[in-house]
């Protein structure tokens, strides 16, 4: 298979997108045009990063949003193969959709971060915190994901609501997916670290009014990025 510059043509440039954002739009133009057929095995890591002139984790970070969108399958030692010419109208996290979670975890997070501003411990902000400087100072995309998934159920821990512990714990795995599309495909890595910090820093005040706005702020901006991309997705099947 050859992806050529005129088999992805009709994608904006790399520099008026990020860099996973490109390779994903660039390898979802070739899948929907038949380029690469359903059941065809795409090239491997370092074949797209050459391709693309991008490094071997942006690539990897477009494909788990394309395995995540439901066009691809990753099989490891083995490749990652087109199952889907398009993204799934309502994606799938770990048997949730990304309505559910964006409908559901207002309820949950957002009084959470306010119980754990009242009783969190120093051995929970030392936690917080230091998931906070970890996730900054990662390279590695897979890594950062964990991060953000435990420091959502750090902050309901620190909640000490054993009913929002359990509840997050039981959908650990779709936060994981989700956060991995997201925080990917839609470069929402930095603006969420931001979004992180001003949580933990209300909680480490003591606020529960600051630290429950700080939450809401930031599921709202989940919530913005999820709808956007089910708007694209139903744009797309509808051309």
């Amino acid at each position: 298979m050859n992806l050529s510059d005129s088999q992805t043509a009709g994608v904006p440039p790399v520099n008026r997108l990020g860099a996973t954002e490109y390779v994903r739009q660039n390898l979802e133009h070739a899948i929907s045009a038949g380029v690469v057929k359903v059941g065809q095995r795409l090239p491997s890591e370092a074949a797209l990063a050459a391709r693309f002139g991008v490094s071997r984790s942006v690539v990897r970070e477009a494909l788990r949003v394309l395995e995540v969108r439901g066009t691809t399958a990753t099989r490891v030692g083995v490749g990652t193969f087109v199952i889907a010419t398009e993204p799934v109208s309502q994606v799938d996290f770990a048997g949730f959709g990304a309505t559910d979670l964006v409908e559901a975890r207002p309820h949950i997070e957002i009084p959470a971060a306010g119980l754990a501003a009242v009783r969190r411990s120093e051995h929970d902000l030392e936690h917080l915190q230091g998931l906070i400087e970890s996730m900054q100072r990662t390279d590695d995309p897979d890594e950062w994901v964990r991060q953000d998934t435990e420091l959502h159920l750090a902050i309901a821990e620190a909640s000490g609501n054993r009913v929002f512990t359990t509840v997050l714990r039981s959908i650990k795995a779709a936060l994981a997916l989700q956060s991995g599309q997201l925080n990917d495909g839609s470069n929402r890595r930095l603006p969420s670290e931001h979004e992180h910090r001003s949580i933990v820093a209300a909680i480490a005040q003591g606020s529960i009014t600051e630290a429950e706005d700080a939450m809401r702020f930031h599921l709202d901006q989940v919530k913005d990025v999820v709808l956007t991309e089910r708007s694209n997705t139903h744009e797309g099947e509808n051309r």
